[in-house]
């Protein structure tokens, strides 16, 4: 490696472990601080720290990949995640921040209890499992890039790069906490943010423009340049269907619950939508612009993934390049760090602190919550040991289990005060179950998996939707103190 890309890589490595201990020192010591903050993290930084942690590394190297491969027809994936970050923010940001704040909600599997009076825990006690269970493969898909990304950038071991990425994201998200996770994805967005535009700038530059780049792909396959090439209306809405998983989103929505008011998520909603569409937009045109660049240069990519990796080392001074494969390992790190804090975050409060020590003081919690990261870290490196693992193909699977389990039943418990606990344990269990066969059932049809004819999220979040009106209809009419704190919640949005 060279000597100037070294030297930025540990400049960037520096700056993540100097925020965190900052974060260590001015963070309140108790698990409300540890976990939201005091709920006081400003516009900016909920915005960029959810687009960070939301992104992670498949926006540096699954899909440019997905679109080194496909072309054009990627791009719909993309749409819809613009498409659901949007309603995201419109639709659960303020409600969820108003409902949180007033039932003082920590976590998810927190609201779910607290919303529905569940005094049995069972809500807390299936979200929570659904938690550990898709955000252990969340995380290992960001261990696998960082793996990966010191494989093919660094010349190290694969292994080696698993125990770096995630061995630097646990120490400072183990001392730090949200403030640092938030803070250190700030920096990170705005990192990955220049890279995804200054990449594909100077690729196109260095094939003379934007014309002869097109003229080279068209000689490969005009196909690669048609939106619509290859995709019927059913791959179309597998692709955009992406969109629906924001709303059950953990390591996302809980960035509304810890932003300092509900009146300044409009701000986040401008900022973060920014980001965001610049951002995929470079993504999309570093894959696009990646298979024209190897096709004339009559070059051989082993891994479509790493083609942004690719970039960074031709195009640029070592200095820059060192900054360039920052930006992705800040896009793995923010992901996978956000994701540590959600399951410690169940695991020790929403399991530990609920049903093993009830009486525990908020120093064991802190210590329990600490704990829970190493452990998660430890079977995500486990399970990214698998190094032929796809990032995207991880990704898919925990994004679609998150949306189909808790994507529906938080949009009608924020809207409709009439859902019943029944129905939110329901809609809960059919999603993640729908999802899981549809991934892993042994079924073919006309020679393909279920996947591939349609994406597990459809079925998963159309099943949870039709559960839980169904079972609100036929089961007990919610009580009325869960009936006023709906209109409270009403009411304070509409002052």
């Amino acid at each position: 490696m060279d000597t100037y890309t070294l030297i930025s890589l540990a400049i960037y490595f520096i700056a993540m472990l100097g925020i965190g201990l900052y974060s260590y020192k001015q963070s309140d010591a108790d698990v409300a601080g540890f976990l939201l903050a005091g709920r006081k993290v400003s516009p900016k930084v909920t915005a960029l720290s959810a687009g960070a942690s939301d992104m992670s590394g498949w926006m540096l190297m699954g899909l440019p990949g997905a679109m080194y491969i496909s072309g054009m027809s990627s791009a719909w994936i993309a749409l819809g995640l613009v498409i659901g970050a949007f309603l995201n923010y419109i639709l659960v940001a303020p409600r969820l921040r108003v409902y949180t704040e007033l039932a003082d909600a920590l976590t998810i599997p927190d609201y779910f209890e607290h919303r529905f009076q569940d005094n049995s825990h069972t809500l807390r006690i299936i979200s929570s499992i659904v938690i550990v269970l898709f955000f252990t493969l969340y995380t290992s898909s960001g261990v696998v890039a960082g793996g990966k990304l010191f494989e093919s950038a660094f010349a190290m071991d694969y292994y080696s790069g698993l125990y770096i990425t995630t061995g630097v994201v646990v120490a400072y998200t183990l001392f730090g906490g949200f403030m640092a996770v938030s803070m250190t994805d700030f920096v990170q967005g705005c990192i990955m943010f220049i890279a995804l535009i200054l990449v594909p700038v100077v690729a196109i530059s260095s094939m003379d423009g934007v014309s002869p780049m097109m003229q080279q792909i068209e000689s490969i396959n005009p196909d690669m340049l048609s939106i619509f090439s290859g995709m019927s209306i059913v791959a179309i809405i597998s692709s955009m269907s992406w969109g629906l998983g924001y709303f059950g989103q953990p390591h996302i929505i809980v960035r509304f619950m810890a932003i300092r008011s509900e009146k300044v998520i409009p701000t986040a909603r401008r900022i973060g939508m920014t980001w965001m569409i610049v951002s995929i937009i470079g993504a999309l045109g570093v894959g696009l612009t990646g298979v024209a660049y190897i096709n004339m240069n009559q070059l051989q990519l082993g891994d479509p993934e790493t083609i942004f990796i690719y970039f960074s080392q031709v195009l640029f001074h070592p200095l820059i390049t060192g900054f360039l494969l920052a930006a992705i390992l800040a896009a793995i790190m923010s992901t996978i760090s956000s994701q540590l804090l959600v399951t410690s975050s169940s695991l020790a409060g929403d399991l530990y602190h609920r049903f093993l020590r009830k009486k525990a003081s908020q120093k064991e919690l802190l210590f329990m919550s600490r704990l829970s990261v190493v452990i998660v870290a430890g079977v995500a490196i486990a399970l990214a040991h698998d190094r032929s693992s796809s990032i995207l193909s991880l990704v898919s699977n925990a994004w679609a289990g998150f949306g189909a389990a808790f994507g529906p039943l938080i949009l009608l418990s924020l809207f409709w005060k009439k859902m019943t606990r029944a129905s939110a344990i329901a809609g809960m269990i059919s999603g993640a179950i729908t999802v899981l066969i549809w991934i892993y059932l042994p079924l073919e049809i006309a020679g393909k998996t279920l996947s591939a004819h349609m994406y597990e999220m459809v079925p998963g979040f159309i099943i949870s939707t039709l559960m839980i009106l169904l079972v609100s209809k036929i089961s007990a009419t919610p009580t009325s103190e869960v009936m006023q704190r709906h209109d409270e919640v009403e009411k304070r949005l509409q002052d």
